[in-house]
Formats: structure tokens, sequence, C-alpha cells
């Protein structure tokens, strides 16, 4: 689809230079063009390809011109316009949507430029700002409190129990963290073992986690389960095991997965959805304070790439 789209703008009348951004929750053309394309042509494009009326492109659609445009790009690519604002996500997908334009001669001096300038402003407001520090989603959270307790993950082994979406999640937080020794638990094995096999991982049977959950540093609750499934007893078990190493424990279940007593042993870390949550927003209350010292060094620097194009 990106492929065909990318040459359907290219084929419009008037259209010298195009980029396409398409992501999980937003598709934006960057185009130039000589004037003699009519105004909003690539939402006939967009319609065609999706199979779906014009007008209801139109009515969805935000359109920038101009210096407008160049200060969008920018917000987009520092993290500003995402849904979690200040996530770093968006300028690796910025970044491969240029190049994959490029690999197919669809840039130009404009967009050339233009794309350079927004990588380096987006540096700039990573450096300069508080934008991107501090966690906002729970895995990261959960993740870099790990990483305070025992450094870098890739020696620490990890217990996943619970196969959904809170689950993989947290999962894929840990393997972009460097962690490599993660053990996947379930009801059923065999999401398990599909959840396992996706990151290169181990499963596990459900019951034999939890008997040797002493094995494990870090253990991460994310199950539907009625019932708690660490207890004192086990705990106290594992605590024992363990010879003082601290044992990490991660409650993002609802109902938990963990007593709450389980945070007054000696030697366990215990966290909650209610404790990661509050650590997320205290980072997300910092980022927001960010953005309009962010943005306003994005405008000016929008401002000098739009006055150096010579495009009226």
């Amino acid at each position: 689809m990106a492929a065909r789209l990318h040459d359907e703008i290219r084929r419009l009348p008037g259209i010298e230079e195009c980029a396409l951004l398409s992501t999980c929750n937003r598709i934006e053309l960057y185009t130039v063009g000589t004037g003699d394309a009519p105004v909003g042509c690539e939402v006939g494009v967009l319609a065609a390809l999706h199979q779906v009326e014009p007008e209801f492109v139109a009515r969805h659609a935000e359109v920038s011109h101009g210096l407008a445009a160049i200060e969008h790009l920018f917000e987009v690519a520092t993290g500003l316009d995402s849904q979690m604002v200040g996530e770093a996500e968006i300028l690796g997908q910025v970044k491969a949507s240029y190049a994959e334009a490029l690999e197919r001669r669809a840039t130009g001096p404009v967009l050339n430029r233009v794309f350079q300038k927004a990588f380096q402003a987006a540096a700039w407001a990573r450096t300069h700002t508080s934008i991107g520090r501090g966690e906002v989603s729970i895995g990261n959270v959960a993740v870099e409190l790990a990483r305070r307790i025992f450094g870098e993950l890739s020696e620490s082994r990890v217990l996943v129990l619970g196969t959904g979406e809170v689950g993989e999640k947290t999962v894929r937080a840990f393997v972009s963290r460097g962690a490599t020794d993660i053990t996947v638990a379930s009801r059923t094995f065999a999401n398990a073992h599909r959840l396992a096999a996706s990151f290169g991982g181990a499963a596990i049977e459900l019951a034999d986690a939890l008997r040797f959950a002493g094995k494990y540093d870090i253990v991460v609750g994310s199950a539907s389960a009625p019932e708690p499934l660490l207890t004192l007893p086990g705990v106290r078990a594992a605590l024992a095991a363990r010879r003082g190493d601290p044992l990490f424990l991660i409650d993002l279940g609802l109902p938990r997965n963990f007593e709450p007593a389980l945070s007054e042993l000696e030697g366990a870390f215990l966290y909650n959805l209610d404790d990661l949550s509050a650590i997320a927003n205290e980072n997300l209350r910092a980022r927001m304070a960010e953005v309009d010292k962010a943005r306003d060094g994005l405008a000016e620097r929008a401002r000098r790439v739009w006055s150096a194009t010579g495009v009226s």
C-alpha cells in the first residue's frame, strides 16, 4: 500500500517531491509542488486506495502548508504530536519513512533539507529539554525500576506470568533494555510457548514457575487470576533459595497477582499498578511542563528552514 501510494502521489500533476509517514495511528503525506497541483489532490488518491469516499477522507484530514507543515513535521519527529508525549519510537519511524522515500527517488532538495533538519531539531529537543525524560508507559517504568536494582539486565533472569497484552508489552520492554534470559508461564502452556518463541525465550508450566520462583531475579505478574499467584509462604521460600539476593516483584494484575504483604519481606521489592501509574503520571507531568519550551525552540528552527528553502 505504501509503495503504491508513493507512486500514485508522484503521478499527480505539479507534484515534484513526496514522502509518506504511516504508523499505527497516522498517515501523513509531505509534498512539494509547482503550484499547478490542485489543493487537496492527495485526498482523492488516499480515498481511491482505501476504497472510501473522498469526502470521508477530507472530513478527517488536516492540511498544513509551508511553514506550518515544517513545524508540524518537527513536532511529530520530536514526539510532541504523539499520543504519549515525548515518546522516542516516532523518530525512528520518521527516519524510516524518509529513507524509503529517498530510496524511491521521491524526495528532492526541499524535502531532503526539511527532513534532515527535522532529525536535528528532534535531537536538539531531547538534549535541551526534558521532553523525553522519565518513562511514561507502565511496562517501561517497571523495567527502569528493575535496572535500578540490578543494573544491566543482560545478566538478570526474568519470569513473566501471563501472556496477555500487558504481559507481552512488558516482555518487549525487557527485551529492548537488554534482557536475554526471559521465561514465560501461563495457565495455557501453548500461549506461553507462543509468546516465548516470538522473542527467543523459554516457556514453563505455571505451577513449575511458582514452585521455582526463587530461580528468577524479576517476576512479573500479568495473569488473569481470581486469587494471588504468589503468597507469603511461597515468596519466603523463594527468598531463602536466593541466599540474600533481592527479588523484584512487579504486579500488573487485576485482581492482584501477588499478595500485598509481600512488600514487608526483607529482600522483596514489590511494585503494583498503582505504584507504577503514580511514577508514570509524575514523569508525564514533567514532560508536559517542557512542551512549550520544546515547541518554541522547534518553531524557531522551522522558521529558519522555511526561509532557507526559497519556496513561496
